[in-house]
């Protein structure tokens, strides 16, 4: 089966993200498309696996296989929890419906890590620019408040929402380049250390529920086991018995 096809044909859940998702989209925003997909379990039982994730096929698109994304998340990848709380969702399915009530199975201490540890990269990357043009990428100082702010008040409140709500209009000047280098990085060391305090009182469990989304996982993999596939590569190499190319 082709990767595009593993796309259109069994996704479970897309949604927009990005600037859009975040609320700090503008006339001149991208329309980021994320999305999780469902192999059907006999492309498991091949010596060659269906791809963990694919790129494409619309423009700024890209989706995981649903066990990657669930390990992802299990290790509180940033962008792949957003992604399960994306207030645009464009589809979803049963499987879908089930995979964002696990949502907070997810989420645990280590989202602190994750998190903060993402965005000390990004931090690295504005000095390297600032030292070689005496200026940070504007928008890239915008986003790294944003992901600070949303490490702060998961960790406050046990919660990840990640529209930015009235804090828009303060970052979005940021992007400007109205708000001055000092502030901003004034208030970045001030969004870690509330983070890093907020870590001792959080409500979040010291791990995810793996447990809780290993059975999630097993489920839908032995239900597609058993339902029909029309994909004729799988049902005349792999679902009727023989390997791949046998009649």
């Amino acid at each position: 089966m082709e990767p595009e096809a593993l796309v259109r044909d069994h996704t479970i859940y897309a949604c927009v993200m990005g600037s859009r998702a975040f609320g700090l989209a503008t006339d001149a925003s991208d329309t980021d498309r994320r999305g999780v997909f469902l192999a059907p379990t006999p492309l498991f039982w091949r010596f060659e696996k269906p791809p963990a994730h694919v790129e494409g096929p619309g423009e700024e698109e890209f989706s995981w296989e649903l066990e990657r994304f669930c390990e992802l998340a299990l290790r509180g990848n940033p962008n792949i929890l957003e992604c399960l709380h994306s207030p645009l969702v464009e589809h979803m399915d049963d499987t879908g419906r089930e995979l964002l009530s696990l949502r907070d199975a997810f989420l645990s201490r280590k989202v602190y890590d994750t998190f903060t540890g993402y965005a000390v990269g990004q931090r690295r990357k504005l000095d390297a620019d600032v030292r070689r043009t005496g200026a940070p990428r504007w928008k890239h100082a915008m986003h790294l408040l944003r992901l600070l702010m949303t490490a702060r008040d998961l960790l406050r409140t046990g919660e990840l929402r990640i529209d930015v709500g009235d804090r828009r209009e303060w970052l979005l000047a940021v992007k400007r380049g109205e708000v001055a280098w000092a502030e901003i990085e004034s208030r970045m060391a001030r969004l870690a250390a509330q983070a890093e305090q907020a870590l001792h009182r959080t409500p979040l469990p010291a791990e995810p529920d793996h447990a809780r989304v290993a059975g999630f996982l097993f489920r839908v993999r032995r239900d597609s086991a058993v339902q029909p596939h029309t994909d004729h590569e799988v049902v005349q190499g792999v679902v009727r018995g023989g390997r791949v190319g046998e009649g």
